[in-house]
C-alpha cells in the first residue's frame, strides 16, 4: 500500500481540571525497613525494570515492547555498558487495571534496585503506579502512555515521569483530520470510560466539531463489562457514516455486537486507535474489518530494526511500541552517562536535554563517543525525535495510519508527522 508521511503544527489545548491522586499502598509508616524501596540512590549499575503487559487486555503489546528493552540492553552492553558496567534488566508483568496487579508487580522492580521502569503500556495502569514510582526516587518511561492527564495538574511540571509516545492531543487530531479527509459529517465514538478511552475520545470528538463535521453520539462504556445493548443501540440508532472504537481487547467482542446491530466495519466505515489495532486474523470472521482504519503512534518500524529485534524474540509479529521501548531505554541510558550516575532523580535531569538541542546522533555508541568529548547531543531514534518537553512527554512524533485487509490483518497506508 502507498506509504507517505505529512506534516502538521498542532497546537496544544490544556484539558479542564487537574488530577491528583493519593500514593499508592500504604504509607511508609506501614513498612519494615527492609520493605521500603531502596533505589533512590545510584548503586553504580543501571537497572531497568519493565512494568508491561503480559497479561490482560493489552497484552498483544507486550511482546514488541519486551522486545524493544530487551534489545537495547543487547546493544548497549555490547557497546561498553554506561558507567563501566552493564545494564541490568527486571522484567514484571503490568496486567490492566481490571486485574489490579501493578503495584505489586511494581514493588518487585523497586525492590531489585530499579533506575528507570519502563511502562506501563495502559495509561490506567500507569496511573496507579506512577506515585509510588516517583516517590521511590525512580524513573517511570513508558512507551505507550497517551493520556493528556499526565501533562496536567500536578504532573505538568517537571517531575521523574517521562514518555516517548505523544499525547492523545496529537492521536486525536490525526484521527479526527482522518475522518474528515474521508469526509465523514455525522460520527458515533464508543470508547471505553477511563483515562485512555475518556481522553481520546474527548480529542477526537473537539477536533472533528471545530473541522465543521458532527458528533452524533459519544458512548462511554465499562471498561469491565463492556458496551450495553442500549449502548450500542445508541450508536445504530444514530445512523452514523463512521464509527469510531477507543478500545482495547474488547473490541473482539464489540465488533459481533456491531454486527448483529447493523453498523459493523463492513456496513459503516469504522476507524480503530492504538489501544485496538491489532491482527485479528484469528479472532474475527475473515472480512469483517476489511477497509478499517486504524491510527498508531510512532514511526514506522524499519527493515533493519526488524531484523534486529528477531535476534531477542525471532517469533515476533507486531511491532507497536517497539521503537518507544527501545529508544525510552537508550535515552535512559545516555542521561545515565551524562549524569555519570545511575540514580533514577540524576537520570531523569538529563533526559530531555538527551534529546534536543545537541549534535545529531542517532544510535547508542556513536553518541557515547560525543557525549565523551563533551559534545552535548540530540538523540533521534527508531521511534522519530522524541523531543521531550518540560512535562516529560515528546513535543514532535509521528502516528502511522492503517488499514485493514480482508484477512483482518493489518498494514500501514501513510505516516503523519506531527509537532504539539
Amino acid at each position: 500500500m502507498k506509504r507517505s508521511t505529512k506534516t502538521m503544527r498542532l497546537a496544544a489545548v490544556a484539558a479542564a481540571g487537574a488530577l491528583v491522586l493519593a500514593a499508592c499502598g500504604g504509607s511508609d509508616d506501614d513498612k519494615s525497613e527492609s520493605d521500603k524501596p531502596a533505589a533512590a540512590k545510584g548503586d553504580g549499575v543501571l537497572t531497568i525494570g519493565s512494568l508491561l503487559p503480559q497479561t490482560g487486555s493489552l497484552a498483544y503489546l507486550g511482546p514488541p515492547e519486551f522486545a524493544g528493552v530487551d534489545l537495547a540492553i543487547k546493544d548497549i552492553n555490547e557497546a561498553g555498558g554506561v558507567l563501566g558496567k552493564d545494564v541490568k534488566g527486571v522484567k514484571a508483568d503490568s496486567g490492566d487495571t481490571d486485574s489490579g496487579i501493578a503495584p505489586a508487580e511494581t514493588d518487585k522492580l523497586l525492590k531489585a534496585r530499579s533506575d528507570v521502569i519502563i511502562g506501563a503500556a495502559s495509561s490506567g495502569v500507569s496511573l496507579t503506579v506512577i506515585d509510588k514510582i516517583m516517590s521511590a526516587g525512580v524513573v517511570e518511561y513508558s512507551p505507550a502512555n497517551t493520556s493528556t492527564e499526565f501533562d496536567e495538574g500536578d504532573y505538568s511540571k517537571p517531575d521523574l515521569y517521562f514518555r516517548t509516545a505523544p499525547s492523545d492531543i496529537l492521536q486525536g487530531a490525526v484521527m479526527a483530520n482522518l475522518l474528515v479527509k474521508d469526509k465523514r459529517q455525522n460520527i458515533a465514538i464508543l470508547a471505553r470510560q477511563d483515562a485512555y478511552g475518556e481522553t481520546l475520545a474527548k480529542q477526537i470528538s473537539s477536533n472533528v466539531e471545530a473541522a465543521g463535521s458532527k458528533v452524533a453520539v459519544n458512548e462511554l462504556y465499562s471498561e469491565k463489562d463492556g458496551p450495553s445493548d442500549t449502548q450500542i443501540s445508541a450508536v445504530a440508532d444514530a445512523k452514523p457514516d463512521a464509527v469510531v472504537l477507543v478500545a482495547f481487547d474488547e473490541t473482539k467482542q464489540i465488533v459481533p455486537k456491531l454486527i448483529k446491530a447493523g453498523v459493523a466495519p463492513t456496513d459503516v466505515p469504522t476507524y480503530f486507535v492504538d489501544g485496538n489495532t491489532a491482527d485479528y486474523s484469528k479472532d474475527l470472521p475473515k472480512g469483517s474489518l476489511t477497509g478499517t482504519k486504524g491510527t498508531i503512534p510512532g514511526a514506522e518500524a524499519a527493515g533493519d530494526f526488524k531484523k534486529r529485534l528477531a535476534t531477542v524474540n525471532p517469533d515476533l509479529k507486531d511491532y507497536a511500541y517497539a521503537g518507544e521501548s527501545y529508544d525510552a531505554v537508550v535515552t535512559s541510558a545516555l542521561a545515565a552517562i551524562k549524569a555519570k550516575s545511575d540514580s533514577g532523580t540524576d537520570i531523569a535531569k538529563e533526559l530531555p536535554g538527551i534529546t534536543k538541542d545537541g549534535e545529531k546522533c542517532t544510535d547508542f555508541a556513536a553518541c557515547v563517543k560525543l557525549l565523551d568529548a563533551g559534545t552535548d547531543i540530540d538523540y533521534d531514534g527508531v521511534s522519530g525525535p522524541i523531543e521531550l518537553g518540560e512535562t516529560g512527554s515528546p513535543t514532535s512524533a509521528s502516528i502511522g495510519v492503517y488499514e485493514y485487509s480482508n484477512d483482518n490483518t493489518i498494514k500501514p497506508v501513510e505516516y503523519v508527522k506531527g509537532s504539539i
